[in-house]
């Protein structure tokens, strides 16, 4: 039977391809309905239809495929069957060329604006994030030859401002992919504000996760008393009858100073069993707890399944809200939307000619991930990721590849050029060509995102 995390993720990833889909379609849909083009059919999904709806012989069909994995708009157009004579003013294959360019422009376009819609939501909603303050900067680290020191607070990337970690890091990351210089406002722990460059190699650029990895930016992590909070069930904690608000006082006759020093200590003992004194309510108690096995990208490392407990005081001092106005909010909607779109298309260009790395492409089994990760995150976070995967495939579809609406997009501009259409036996050349693309894209992403789950 699947387990709920499987369930959790493929629910999550159809209803994302359901709504992109969706925007898509209904972008080439409303254009054709405003500029004089008959549709047939508006579906939603592949395969058998398990629902329609016509209002009359002559009003559109709606449908919904048993396969929710893509869609269409079938219009009138005489390329594709025998139209009859009271329909053929309303043909798009008869349509000026404006026209026609402007309904197949309206699917990217409206993937553009349901990004922008939906990022405009994201910050008139705001999140609760922690303050961008860096913690230890580890040696030989792109931070650490570029200035920064721990007890920085990032004020700002570039011209954008940052007041959470999470708005700290994507915009270092999103403008370090397009710039060897970024420059970070800062205020020291003295209180000075000062500008940092981040200076990034060209062989980093290539890849996102490398960068990442390159960068040495890790959030500053205050000492915490340690005291426990909560306690997972089926744990390694739970079986030694650690219980919340224990304090825990000495593991293995050494004093426990901070919950990190405790962290670290279980982490070093996979499977070795950790004499524990604890204080509870006042009574010293000795356990004896065995810390589960866990991999790790470090290698095998101890858990037992125990949460510290964050003091108000100290947790207040390290949030943030961040919330805009409703023009504010619109405003940075379009800039982010816009610095994605040109981020994605050049790093499309750089992996084309060989200077940005191919792992950058992202599979289905890598975005079915993202889409469960985000919606376990809440609403603002799976909404990002709605956002960021519609502008994706946005540009995607603008790329002239026939088949792709950039590839006809691109026999409209001969078109325009030559002053007739190109020949429906070079169309098809070109389209059998790009299906090839396509299909060869497809089938290297999926092969890629197996060798990840692999490696």
């Amino acid at each position: 039977m699947p387990s709920f995390a499987l369930i959790h993720t493929v629910f999550y990833f159809l209803l994302a391809l359901v709504v992109l889909v969706a925007f898509h379609e209904f972008g080439h849909f409303y254009a054709c309905r405003k500029l004089g083009v008959r549709v047939k059919l508006f579906s939603i999904g592949i395969g058998k239809s398990v629902w329609s709806y016509r209002k009359s012989p002559e009003d559109t069909e709606f449908s919904l495929g048993l396969l929710p994995l893509g869609g269409y708009v079938k219009m009138v157009d005489e390329r594709e069957g025998e139209v009859s004579p009271e329909d053929l003013p309303y043909a798009f294959n008869r349509q000026r060329l404006a026209v026609r360019s402007a309904i197949v422009f309206a699917g990217p376009l409206a993937n553009f604006l349901l990004a922008i819609v939906l990022y405009w939501i994201v910050f008139m909603l705001g999140e609760t994030g922690m303050r961008p303050i860096l913690g230890n900067i580890a040696k030989g680290t792109l931070a650490e030859q570029s200035g920064f020191v721990e007890g920085d607070e990032i004020l700002s990337v570039g011209t954008t401002d940052t007041p959470t970690w999470s708005l700290a890091i994507g915009e270092v990351i999103e403008q370090g992919m397009d710039h060897e210089n970024v420059t970070v406002a800062v205020k020291t722990n003295r209180d000075a504000r000062v500008s940092r460059v981040l200076t990034i190699p060209s062989d980093v650029v290539e890849n996102p996760d490398k960068l990442h990895e390159r960068l040495g930016f890790q959030p500053m992590e205050p000492s915490l008393p340690p005291v426990v909070d909560k306690i997972e069930p089926n744990s390694a904690a739970e079986a030694a009858g650690l219980a919340p608000s224990d304090r825990l006082l000495v593991a293995d006759g050494k004093a426990i100073k901070d919950w990190r020093q405790w962290v670290d200590y279980v982490r070093a003992n996979p499977g070795k069993a950790i004499d524990l004194q604890v204080m509870r309510d006042g009574v010293e108690h000795t356990l004896n707890i065995r810390p589960a096995k866990v991999d790790s990208a470090q290698g095998v490392i101890g858990k037992i399944g125990a949460a510290v407990r964050i003091p108000e005081n100290l947790l207040n001092a390290m949030q943030v809200q961040y919330r805009l106005g409703v023009f504010p909010a619109l405003g940075a909607a379009v800039a982010k939307t816009w610095d994605y779109s040109t981020m994605t298309l050049k790093m499309i260009g750089r992996m084309i000619v060989g200077k940005a790395s191919v792992d950058n492409l992202s599979g289905p089994i890598s975005i079915a991930q993202y889409a469960g990760q985000s919606a376990s995150m809440g609403l603002v976070q799976f909404l990002k990721f709605l956002a960021i995967v519609s502008i994706s495939l946005g540009v995607l579809n603008l790329l002239p590849i026939p088949v792709l609406d950039g590839g006809h997009l691109m026999f409209y501009a001969m078109e325009a050029v030559r002053g007739k259409p190109i020949p429906e036996g070079v169309q098809l050349v070109f389209q059998n060509i790009g299906i090839v693309i396509l299909f060869s894209l497809m089938f290297f992403s999926f092969y890629l995102d197996i060798f990840r789950h692999q490696a």
